[in-house]
């Protein structure tokens, strides 16, 4: 379950890096490695001149360890996958479905990149690299890892539309822990080409894949609540914990759809259109007096679709 099975959703809104950007990213981290391991390794030499042979030899191996493997990964995963190189060519290393990288995926790149860029002097990552559909090394195949650009025009960018707000923190409660990574790319790629599917097909599709996400969440899918709508709303609860994880854990801002905002692909009228029927948007009703608004009902008539209706 890594892929979907319509030939349009094989692309993220992320676009990978070719080998050229990638080279010279590597090499503008190279230089700055091999800088500062020939700084450290000259201070290490002069303060330890007494020692005798064998201990220079250990110190010599820790340095080479800890300045040209340790601080690449150490630099990755305190930057979220951007190095030096990387950020003067505009690229980042992302996880397979987008997410930023941790601390074991960059210690798999960097551990097997000491094979594959150092000792081979980049031969082996090169030959991977052209050999890979999506530009990728041997430590980014391993890693589960892809190197994308950021820097690229915003009408590129796929849009994955925001849940509905009524679902709006109702999946804090979720352990996500055991959802796979190919699970979130699907259906991270689902929400952004639905509006693109047949309707009887995208209503499959996203039964399907709320039914494995209950299934690995251990929690199933509420009632009331569309299958297109709840995967939105556990894709946007999962972005949240991620960027608490990677930036602190202070408040995070999440776009939530009002009724009366704005039109466009981010306001009322462009979730409308993506999520919903052919029919209007969606507005729920107000109360007598004044008060919260009602309940709103769920009309099944209509049979199968990929938008999103109201809870029950």
């Amino acid at each position: 379950m890594s892929e979907l099975v319509t030939g349009e959703a094989v692309a993220l809104e992320l676009r990978p890096a070719r080998l050229p950007s990638r080279g010279l990213a590597t090499l503008l981290d190279l230089v700055v490695a091999f800088t500062a391991y020939v700084v450290v390794s000259v201070v290490v030499v002069v303060t330890t001149a007494s020692l005798d042979d064998a201990a220079q030899i250990a110190l010599s191996i820790a340095t080479f360890l800890l300045v040209l493997v340790g601080g690449p990964i150490a630099v990755e995963t305190l930057s979220h996958g951007r190095s030096l190189g990387k950020m003067a060519c505009g690229l980042r290393v992302v996880r397979d479905d987008g997410g930023p990288i941790r601390f074991r995926h960059a210690l798999v790149r960097g551990a097997i990149g000491v094979v594959e860029i150092l000792l081979t002097l980049g031969v082996v990552a090169c030959i991977a690299s052209l050999v890979s559909a999506r530009g990728r090394r041997l430590g980014d195949v391993f890693a589960g890892t892809l190197v994308v650009r950021e820097r690229v025009p915003a009408a590129r960018s796929g849009f994955v539309p925001p849940p509905p707000p009524w679902l709006a923190g109702r999946f804090q409660g979720l352990d996500l822990s055991a959802v796979p990574d190919g699970l979130w790319l699907a259906v991270r790629q689902y929400l952004g080409r639905m509006g693109q599917l047949d309707p009887q097909v995208g209503w499959a599709m996203a039964v399907r894949l709320a039914g494995e996400l209950a299934a690995c969440t251990g929690v199933p899918v509420p009632q009331g609540v569309p299958p297109a709508a709840y995967l939105a709303a556990v894709l946007q609860e999962r972005q949240v914990r991620e960027a608490r994880r990677a930036f602190g854990g202070g408040p995070v801002a999440v776009p939530v759809v009002g009724a009366g905002g704005a039109g466009g692909a981010g306001g009322a009228g462009g979730a409308a259109m993506a999520y919903g029927p052919p029919a209007a948007a969606y507005v729920p009703p107000v109360a007598a007096g004044g008060g919260a608004p009602e309940e709103p009902a769920v009309d099944r008539s209509s049979g199968p679709g990929t938008g999103f209706a109201p809870p029950a």
